[in-house]
């Protein structure tokens, strides 16, 4: 049945029916393109006048009109030069301009054809393209599409939103409107996608982190450059700690480098072609220019090459937590998951081939200890990421160790029972690598830790270690990530959680509210506080002393207690006269409120999860 079509086809299909829905709502409309997105579909359109909400209502029941009517999904095949007569004709000039470009270029690619630098020639002319008709609609299209509009439920999609855009995003055109839609297929499937939409809202980590007040922003500083407060700064120190924890058990050791390097450095890398328009430049007083690092790895190769290897040194793991920047464009930030300078947790293992096995392996528990604290490392795919092999020139290095390190990589991820899965062309510039997805609680899929093999980068700066002959040789190097940006990490985590972080890792793990300031209330607080100040927690982070607040205000009880609830503490100790009298503390937390000893009231805290 229905189900069965391609979602991406049917979703296709979706964006000509709406299409095809404008053109009878305004004939005069001239059109863009229209691609599928992760959740439905989308059209650029020039319109007479700016649409308003109350418009999606009216074209939705016009494509539900043309569902309903079950019309045929008609593909034809016309000579390029025909069919650009047909759109001329017809006044849809941006189909023309695509059409011509095609039969330059070879592409639509906006990019490829008018971006910087010599447009590739293209190999094979081309001298037809396809049509799809739904109608009176007539369409430029690859497909592929469903045969017939009733293929579509009419439950399963709805229009979302409108947009301003431009004709293949170049702004110095006029201004288009996008429409967004969205499309499963059944209602149900809809349904669950607007709800985790409307959960994902509620759990924002812009609107989370501001009303917890983990970090924030300031124009006086800079977009894209965040600023974390106390409550901010412990969260992202717990996680850096757990990691250092996690790592050392492995046999790494910290470094630390300048946040600046000469241009040359990263010359030699081949950063600085990479990331040639992210590159923020340090211009010195004395003639001197500098760059503000973009990467760690080219560091880590000079803190190596500062004296002789010998075999015996390797493996030499490096790792550390530190910032890094990049000019990104200014419409491209948001929140913590876009910043212009961010930390990372970096790591280099610098190593003989013979010991690559054994080093992935210590790094797949590495990644599997920490997330595991987490409770997210069983809910994950890993990628396989391997050369785009129809473009070589893209990467560093020479075949044969490409060759060499994809099926080390693809032989160690089958036997840790990873089933990879190998996907061409998301290979990092100088060598593949393991990509590890994990889910979060709203089944989102977010690329975090990384495995990468490297056998260009030591060469290129010239690396060698003395081998058990006496010979010189050129060390392998493995980029190692566990949670990439902290940045974009504690934003996944914020949104993972809603807010309520394990009582481990919370900023503020203990409130304690009094009922009233008498010197009673007050003398037997300092008998919890003593508690308090004795407690440190151990597991998943060591020596972890325990973070807790009073509140002794005039405020109501009540509104004390929906204060520490509004912050999600995750233990409310509630101190009162009544409590005095039997030796005892009100305890609540997200299971619950009881009556607690104030005798047992440390191990209590010690064993709480």
């Amino acid at each position: 049945m229905s189900e069965k079509l391609p979602l991406d086809t049917k979703r296709h299909t979706g964006a000509h029916i709406l299409a095809a829905a404008v053109y009878e709502m305004f004939p005069e409309a001239q059109f863009g393109v229209g691609p599928t997105t992760g959740n439905g579909f989308y059209y650029d359109i020039l319109l007479p006048r700016t649409l308003i909400p109350e418009d999606l209502s009216l074209l939705e029941d016009k494509m539900k009109a043309i569902i309903k009517a079950n019309l045929p999904v008609e593909r034809s095949k016309l000579a390029i030069d025909d069919a650009i007569n047909h759109f001329r004709q017809a006044g849809q000039l941006l189909k023309v301009e695509l059409l011509q470009d095609l039969k330059t270029h070879g592409t639509t690619n906006f990019s490829e054809i008018y971006g910087e630098g010599e447009s590739v020639p293209h190999e094979n002319e081309v001298t037809t393209v396809s049509v799809y008709k739904i109608g009176n609609f007539v369409d430029l299209c690859r497909g592929p599409h469903i045969e017939t509009t009733g293929q579509l439920d009419i439950t399963a999609f709805a229009l979302d939103s409108i947009s301003a855009s431009y004709f293949r995003g170049d702004q110095s055109r006029e201004s288009m409107q996008r429409i967004y839609g969205i499309l499963f297929h059944s209602k149900k499937d809809l349904k669950e996608f607007l709800h985790n939409r409307e959960e994902a809202k509620k759990r924002d980590h812009r609107v989370l982190g501001k009303s917890l007040g983990l970090f924030t922003f300031s124009e006086l500083v800079g977009s894209g450059l965040p600023l974390y407060t106390p409550a901010g700064t412990t969260l992202k120190n717990n996680i850096a700690g757990l990691l250092r924890q996690i790592s050392k058990k492995y046999g790494a050791e910290e470094v630390s480098i300048p946040h600046i390097a000469k241009r040359e450095l990263y010359e030699i890398s081949g950063h600085a072609q990479k990331f040639s328009e992210e590159l923020l430049t340090v211009h010195s007083h004395y003639q001197q220019d500098f760059v503000l690092k973009p990467v760690n790895c080219p560091h880590h190769t000079q803190l190596f090459a500062s004296e002789p290897r010998s075999y015996r040194d390797l493996p030499i793991r490096y790792i550390e937590s530190t910032m890094q920047y990049r000019d990104e464009k200014p419409g491209q930030i948001g929140g913590l998951t876009r910043t212009r300078g961010f930390t990372v947790d970096d790591g280099h293992t610098f190593l003989a081939v013979s010991q690559i096995k054994d080093e992935v392996n210590l790094l797949i528990k590495t990644i599997s200890d920490f997330y595991n604290s987490f409770g997210l490392w069983e809910n994950k795919w890993v990628s396989l990421s391997v050369r785009d092999y129809s473009d070589l020139s893209k990467y560093t290095g020479v075949p044969e160790d490409w060759d060499k390190a994809e099926a080390m990589l693809e032989s160690i991820a089958e036997e840790n029972g990873l089933q990879a899965q190998k996907c061409e062309g998301e290979a990092a510039i100088y060598g593949p690598k393991l990509d590890f997805m994990f889910y979060d609680a709203l089944g989102n899929k977010r690329q975090l830790a990384t495995i990468q093999l490297d056998f260009a980068t030591p060469k290129r700066f010239e690396l060698e270690y003395i081998d058990e002959e006496g010979n010189a040789q050129t060390p392998v190097m493995i980029h190692r990530a566990i949670l990439g940006s902290y940045e974009r990490f504690l934003a996944i985590l914020i949104e993972h959680y809603a807010g309520r972080f394990p009582y481990w890792l919370a900023p503020t793990q203990v409130s304690v509210l009094t009922v009233n300031d008498s010197d009673e209330v007050s003398e037997y607080t300092k008998n919890i506080i003593e508690q308090l100040d004795t407690i440190v927690l151990s597991s998943p982070l060591k020596y972890n002393e325990l973070r807790y607040t009073i509140d002794k205000s005039s405020d109501s009880l009540g509104k004390k207690i929906r204060n520490a609830e509004l912050q999600k503490i995750p233990v409310i100790i509630i101190v009162g006269p009544k409590d005095i009298e039997s030796s005892q503390v009100s305890v609540r937390t997200h299971s619950g409120e009881s009556k607690i000893a104030l005798s047992e009231l440390q191990k209590f805290l010690e064993n709480f999860e």
